[in-house]
C-alpha cells in the first residue's frame, strides 16, 4: 500500500495547486520555509483529529489494526506491516509539531496541578469566622461600579458566602483525594455515599460509589473508601467536608452539589452546578490568596491529587493507577502526564537534591517521619 507524505495526511484538500500551503497545520512549508505568521493555520487540535481519523480509516476500514508501522520481520520479506498513523515518524511528527505550536503560543498546556500547600490556605481562609458563618438570605440591592474598573464589581470580596465555600471544600476534597474529574463530581448523588460509624455513633469514614465513569463505560466501577484524617491534614479531609455540605446545605437526596443561587442560597431544583459556575467560584476563591487563577483549571485537582499521592504520600505507581482508574499496563504511560508537566510548579529546588542541610519535609502524623528521604 502506497502511503501518502505526513505533510498531505495533516493537510486539507486543496482545489488551487498554488494554494498547496494555504491551510496547513505546520508553520513550516513544504519546501522547508517558514510560513509567514499572517497566514492562517490548523490547530493543534485539528491534527490530533486528522490523525485520529487517518487511525480509524487504517486500522478498521482497510484492516490494518492498530500495531504500529513497522517492517515485516520474515527474512527477505520487507513488506510494511502495521498502522501507518501509528508509526515512529508520525508520533515524532506530532510531538515536534506540539512543542512548536505551544513555544508560538498557539496550544494551551495542561491545567497547572493544584498542590496540598494551596488547598491548606484555601481551607484556613474559608474557615475564617466571617467567611464560614451562615447569614440569613437578605435580599439585596446592586452592588456599586467602580468607574476605574470597566464596570466591573469592586467588592470581588463578596464572591461567595458561607455555603458556597462549603460546598467549595467538599469539591476540592473529593477531586483531589479520589481523582476525580469534575463531571464526575459534580455529579455525584446522596445515595452515591454511605457514611460509616463507630460504636459510639462518631462518623469514621464513607465510601463513594460513582454512578458512572469515562474509563467504565460498561460498568464494574469500584467504590471508594476514605476514612478521616488527621487534624493536621483536615483540610485534605473529605470525610469533614462532605459532611459539613450535607448539614450545611440541608440536602438530603438528589444531587449532592447543587448549583448556589443569589444571596449565598443552594437551588432546590435537583439540578447539579455547572462545571462553568464551579470554576468562576474557584478562580475568585484562588484571587482571595492573590493567586493568579490563569493556569488552573477544573482539571488542576485530579493532576494535583495525582502528585500528591505519589511524592507525598509515597505511592507506588500501580496504587495509583488502580486507585484513579487509569490503565495498569503501562503501554502508553497516560499517567506520566499527570505527574509531571513543564506548567507545575518545582516540588524542590535543584540544588537540595543531595543538600544533607536542606530544611525536614512536614512531619507525618501516623509515622513522625519528616526526613525527605524517598
Amino acid at each position: 500500500m502506497r502511503i501518502p507524505c505526513l505533510s498531505c495526511l495533516l493537510s486539507p484538500p486543496q482545489t488551487d495547486e498554488n494554494d498547496v500551503d494555504s491551510g496547513r497545520c505546520d508553520s513550516i512549508m513544504l519546501k522547508g520555509t517558514s510560513k509567514p505568521p499572517s497566514e492562517e493555520r490548523g490547530t493543534y487540535g485539528h491534527v490530533q483529529k486528522m490523525r485520529a481519523a487517518m487511525t480509524y480509516a487504517f486500522g478498521r476500514l482497510h484492516g490494518l489494526g492498530d500495531m504500529p508501522w513497522h517492517q515485516s520481520e520474515v527474512p527477505g520479506n520487507s513488506t510494511m506491516l502495521g498502522n501507518p498513523s501509528m508509526s515512529v515518524q508520525v508520533s515524532s511528527y506530532m510531538c515536534a509539531l506540539q512543542r512548536r505550536k505551544v513555544q508560538a503560543g498557539e496550544v494551551a498546556i495542561s491545567a497547572r496541578a493544584i498542590s496540598s500547600e494551596i488547598l491548606s490556605q484555601l481551607y484556613h481562609f474559608n474557615h475564617l469566622p466571617d467567611n464560614w458563618t451562615i447569614r440569613p438570605y437578605q435580599p439585596g440591592t446592586r452592588r456599586p461600579r467602580d468607574p476605574n474598573h470597566c464596570g466591573q464589581d469592586d467588592r470581588l470580596a463578596d464572591w461567595g458566602g458561607a455555603r458556597a465555600r462549603c460546598l467549595l471544600q467538599a469539591a476540592y476534597t473529593i477531586a483531589f483525594i479520589c481523582l476525580l474529574r469534575f463531571d464526575e463530581v459534580l455529579k455525584i448523588q446522596v445515595h452515591d455515599i454511605n457514611f460509616m460509624y463507630d460504636a459510639t455513633g462518631t462518623t469514621t469514614g464513607m465510601s463513594i460509589t460513582l454512578p458512572f465513569r469515562k474509563t467504565h463505560q460498561t460498568g464494574d466501577i469500584k467504590p471508594y473508601f476514605l476514612w478521616a484524617f488527621h487534624q493536621s491534614e483536615a483540610h485534605l479531609c473529605a470525610v469533614r467536608a462532605i459532611s459539613e455540605w450535607i448539614i450545611a446545605s440541608n440536602i438530603t437526596s438528589g444531587y449532592l452539589f447543587h448549583k448556589i443561587a443569589s444571596g449565598d442560597r443552594v437551588a432546590e431544583a435537583n439540578v447539579p452546578m455547572s462545571s462553568e459556575q464551579f470554576l468562576e467560584m474557584f478562580q475568585n476563591n484562588l484571587l482571595d490568596l492573590n493567586i493568579d487563577p490563569a493556569a488552573y483549571g477544573t482539571h488542576s485537582f485530579r493532576r494535583g491529587g495525582c502528585q500528591y499521592l505519589h511524592i507525598e504520600r509515597r505511592w507506588p505507581l500501580r496504587k495509583i493507577c488502580e486507585w484513579g482508574g487509569w490503565s495498569q499496563e503501562f503501554t502508553n504511560l497516560t499517567i506520566v502526564k499527570y505527574l509531571i508537566s513543564v506548567n507545575d510548579d518545582a516540588m524542590e529546588a535543584r540544588e537540595d537534591f543531595f543538600n544533607p542541610n536542606r530544611c525536614p519535609a512536614l512531619k507525618c502524623p501516623h509515622c513522625g517521619r519528616s526526613c525527605a528521604c524517598g
